[in-house]
C-alpha cells in the first residue's frame, strides 16, 4: 500500500515500526546490540538477518531502518543505506564500488570534500580518475573507456548551480557499463526523480533538506538492492560509517516536514532570484529557475520546474564588496551548510572550496565576489529587504 501514497502520505507513515506500545511518533531505539532467545537464534541471525532482526547497531537498527525505507519510498529506490555523514554516504557509494585499476569520469564542478576523496584518496589506493565540465556531454563521450567503472557528479553542482542531465550521462555511461553515481542534494529529493531519470545510485546529505534546520549529520546511499546490500552494506557495516539512532529520529521528523519546506524555499528563492536580477551590485544573479539560467529547459524537464532552494550572487568588487556585504546581512546567518530553515549565506572561495586551487575556482566560476545563499523559511518580504540594503552597503 505504501508505495501507492503519493508523496506526502510516504513521508509521514513510510517504513514505520511500531513497538508492542503501539507509540503514535517513531521509537528511538538507543542501544548498541540486541538480545538473542537462544544461542540457536543467534547463530541462525548471524547467517541470515530477516526484516526485522537485528545484530549491531553498525550492521542496523529499527529507528534507522524506519529511516531508510521512508526516504527509500520517497525516492522511488529499492533500497537504501543510512549513514553518519553526507560524506560517509559519498565515500562509501564510491569506495564500495571501486578497486585498483578502475577508471572514473567525474564532473569537475564538486564540493571540496568530494573533490578530496575523488583526487586524494581513490587515486592513492590505484583509482584512475578523468575529470570533465559536466555540462558538455561531448565531454563525457570522450571520457568513457572500457574500463570505466563508474561515473559521478552533482546534478546541481555547488555552488555555481549548473544542472547536469542525468537521462543524457547515465545513457552514455551504461554504454560501457559504468555505474552512475549521482549527488542529489541541492536537487532534493522533492523535485528530483534521479533513478527514474537513469541514476544507479543516489547520495543525499541528510544534513541538509532532510534534516532541514541545522540540528543533526547523516547521509544516505539509495540504489538497487543488490548493490545497497551486496556491496556498499558490507564496506560501511565493517567500516563503521552507521548513522545513530537518534540521528536517524531526528531526520525521520524532517521528512515529515521537507515536502512542504523545500517548496517553500524553492518558491521564495525564484522571488529573490528575479528581485536581486540586474541589480548595480552584481556582476550576475545564477539560479536555475531563472529564464537566462544556461540550463533552464534541462530545469523544466529534470527538476519539474523548481530551480531549487540556493541562489548564488556574484557581487562586483570581488572579495572585499563580498565580505561587506555578508557583514551588513541582519536576518540570515553566515554559516557554511545549506538546506537549512534559516537563510544561511556562504562565501564558498574562503570557505566551502577554499583548497581548491586558484585557476580551478577561475574554471570553475568560483570568483572572490561570489556568494551562494541558501534560502530559509523567513518572509520573502523581509529577505528581500535586507539583501537590498547589504547589497547598498557592498557598494561602499
Amino acid at each position: 500500500m505504501s508505495e501507492s501514497w503519493n508523496n506526502r502520505t510516504k513521508l509521514v507513515h513510510g517504513g514505520t515500526r511500531r513497538s508492542q506500545y503501539n507509540e503514535v511518533s517513531e521509537a528511538i531505539f538507543l542501544t548498541q546490540g540486541f538480545v538473542y532467545d537462544s544461542a540457536e537464534q543467534a547463530e541462525a541471525r548471524f547467517i541470515e538477518t530477516g526484516p526485522d532482526e537485528f545484530i549491531y547497531a553498525r550492521y542496523g537498527n529499527p529507528t534507522v531502518a524506519m529511516f531508510e525505507e521512508r526516504i527509500a519510498l520517497l525516492e522511488g529506490a529499492e533500497d537504501a543505506f543510512a549513514t553518519a555523514s553526507g560524506m560517509a554516504a559519498v565515500s562509501g557509494a564510491l569506495t564500495s564500488l571501486l578497486k585498483a585499476g578502475d577508471h572514473v569520469v567525474s564532473a569537475k564542478a564538486l564540493f571540496g570534500s568530494c573533490l578530496y576523496i575523488l583526487e586524494n584518496i581513490l587515486t592513492r589506493y590505484g583509482v584512475e580518475v578523468t575529470f570533465v565540465d559536466g555540462t558538455d556531454l561531448d565531454q563525457w563521450r570522450a571520457a568513457m573507456r572500457p574500463d570505466t567503472k563508474a561515473v559521478f557528479f552533482e546534478s546541481m553542482s555547488n555552488p555555481t548551480l549548473e544542472v547536469i542531465d542525468i537521462t543524457a550521462v547515465s545513457a552514455i555511461a551504461h554504454e560501457v557499463g559504468a555505474t552512475v553515481v549521482v549527488d542529489n542534494v541541492f536537487s532534493t529529493p522533492v523535485f528530483s526523480k534521479a533513478i527514474e531519470q537513469g541514476a544507479d545510485v543516489v547520495v543525499y546529505s541528510a544534513t541538509k533538506h532532510i534534516d532541514g534546520q541545522g540540528r543533526v549529520l547523516g547521509g544516505v546511499v539509495l540504489g538497487t538492492m543488490d548493490y545497497i546490500r551486496g556491496t556498499l552494506e558490507p564496506y560501511m557495516k565493517h567500516t563503521g560509517g552507521s548513522l545513530s539512532p537518534f540521528n536517524a529520529w531526528t531526520l525521520l521528523k524532517g521528512l515529515e516536514t521537507i515536502d512542504l519546506r523545500v517548496k517553500a524555499q524553492a518558491d521564495t528563492a525564484l522571488q529573490i532570484a528575479t528581485a536581486l536580477q540586474g541589480h548595480a551590485a552584481l556582476e550576475r544573479t545564477i539560479y536555475p529557475g531563472l529564464a537566462d539560467h544556461a540550463q533552464n529547459a534541462l530545469v523544466q524537464s529534470q527538476l519539474d520546474g523548481r530551480g531549487g532552494t540556493v541562489l548564488s550572487l556574484d557581487l562586483k568588487g570581488g572579495k572585499e564588496a563580498a565580505f561587506r556585504f555578508l557583514n551588513a546581512l541582519t536576518i540570515p546567518v553566515i554559516s557554511n551548510n545549506l538546506g537549512d530553515a534559516k537563510s544561511i549565506a556562504t562565501h564558498p572561495a574562503t570557505t566551502t572550496h577554499q583548497r581548491l586551487a586558484d585557476e580551478l575556482k577561475v574554471e570553475l566560476g568560483i570568483t572572490p565576489g561570489l556568494v551562494r545563499f541558501s534560502v530559509g523559511l523567513e518572509d520573502v518580504d523581509d529577505l528581500i529587504a535586507d539583501l537590498s540594503q547589504a547589497l547598498a552597503v557592498a557598494q561602499g
